[in-house]
Formats: structure tokens, sequence, C-alpha cells
């Protein structure tokens, strides 16, 4: 397997939303890591699974689809597991998706067959730039700053576990903000997996911006105890808080000992 081409209209997964558009879409055979671009085939004999698309609507991926993805990682108290292993993806190996995002790794815990977005899958290779580099989301990121801070308040939601609740929450207290007087609130998903979902659902109830791991360039904030989060954490916070904005409302993790809950926290004070 020594790579290929793709047609410009290739599913791609919310993971890659701030990938631009490509004329031409090249894959080479390599081995894949943490938010390189990378080509996946659902296998002709699987069963469809649903991602999201970067617009966030439900998108069907067919048995022989093949499609744009990324490796990452994920911890989840009421879903699957998983992340990249040693040396990253093999051509050729299969994988499992692991978040309707578009995370792709191995597959460490919970049942594939409870999520529609979970199948196995072909990794076929990472897709390169015009001067041949490997694409990666970082690529594409937000700045760390945009100006100096601006002192909003913050507030802070974190759950106790995974689908309890923590968007709605924070909804809430966007609308509750909003009903004070509060014209510009800042909206961030600061830990855990990225989704479209999510984040336009803020939007929908009045947030002026809303931004998640990929904005700072990460499919999201997994595994326990990863290098260099706190710089991760610190781009985001930094630009989130240098906006022109009278609050910021933060959703933090299902769990305050869940993965790099606390590394956020202590970033945030």
């Amino acid at each position: 397997m020594d790579g290929g081409s793709l047609p410009d209209n290739t599913k791609r997964t919310s993971a890659l939303r701030r990938l631009p558009a490509l004329e031409e879409i090249r894959f080479r055979s390599e081995t894949g890591n943490e938010g390189d671009v990378c080509a996946f085939e659902l296998p002709r004999d699987a069963l469809p699974i649903t991602v999201e698309a970067p617009t966030g609507r439900l998108m069907a991926i067919a048995p022989g689809d093949i499609f744009l993805a990324t490796p990452g990682y994920r911890a989840a108290t009421r879903s699957v597991s998983g992340g990249i292993p040693a040396g990253g993806l093999i051509p050729g190996n299969h994988y499992w998706v692991l978040a309707a995002s578009g995370v792709v790794g191995e597959l460490l815990d919970g049942s594939p067959l409870d999520e529609e977005f979970v199948g196995r899958v072909c990794y076929l290779g990472a897709v390169c730039g015009d001067r041949g580099e490997t694409l990666n989301i970082r690529q594409f990121a937000l700045p760390g700053a945009a100006g100096t801070d601006r002192n909003g308040p913050v507030y802070l939601i974190v759950g106790t576990s995974g689908e309890v609740g923590k968007t709605t929450a924070g909804v809430a207290a966007l609308r509750a903000l909003r009903v004070k007087g509060h014209t510009t609130v800042i909206a961030l998903k600061a830990t855990g997996t990225c989704s479209v979902a999510e984040i336009t659902r803020y939007l929908d109830f009045g947030a002026a911006q809303a931004f998640d791991c990929v904005d700072f360039g990460l499919p999201g904030s997994y595994p326990m105890g990863r290098s260099g989060i706190a710089d991760f954490f610190g781009r985001a916070l930094d630009f989130c808080l240098s906006q022109p904005a009278d609050a910021v409302v933060v959703e933090c993790g299902g769990d305050l000992l869940g993965p790099n809950v606390l590394e956020f926290l202590t970033c945030l004070k």
C-alpha cells in the first residue's frame, strides 16, 4: 500500500472541521499520529456507522466508504475508551472509531455495539499538503492569545460523570447571563472530546463565540497526565479570556478526577 488520491468531496468528520477545502486529497502510506488528517476505509462487510460531519449533522459512513478522520484518545465512563498505540497507526491495520467526531484508535474499554459511531475501520494513510507535509489539525488551530486579559468573570461547570447534563447546565448559565444583560458571552468546552453539536448548542442560545479542543489543535484532551497539557489549556484560556466579552462560560470534564480536569483547574486558577 503506497498511498493514493481521493476525490475532493470525500467525507470528513467533525474533528477536521478547521481543515480548509483541498483541491486534491493525496495520502501516503505512513504511520498516523494524534491530530493527523488520515484516510480510513469502512470494510465492505461491515455495518454502516453514523458520525458527525464538520457542519454538526449526523453523517452515515457506508460499507466500502473511504473517509477522513484523525487518530486520538478517548476516556469515557459511559462509552468506549481507547487511544493511539505506541508508534502510531500502521497502514493496513484495523482500528476503531472511538468518538462521533472521528477520533480513531485502539479500543481499550467499553462495548463496541452500544454506539452508532463505533466501527472497525482500516487505516490507509496520512493526507499530505502541497509541499509534501503531513497535514495535522494543529496547523489550523487558533493562536494562543488575541490580546490582554479582559478580566471577565468565569462560570465553570464540572460534572460527576459523562452524559449527566454539563452542556445543559452550561446553556442554563448562559441564558441567565443573557437575561441579566450580558450581551457578549464566550463558551469554552475545555476538556473531553470535540463535538460540533455541543458548541453549536451554546451558539444557538446566544453565545457570541464557542470553542473546544479542536480550535486549539487537539481532537481531545486525553489521555490522563499527557505531556504539555498545561500549555494547551493555557493557550485556550489565553485566547478566550482575551476576547471582548462580558463573561466566559467553561464546561469542564465529567468528573473532578477525570483525565486532566485537575490540570485544567490548576491552569485556570
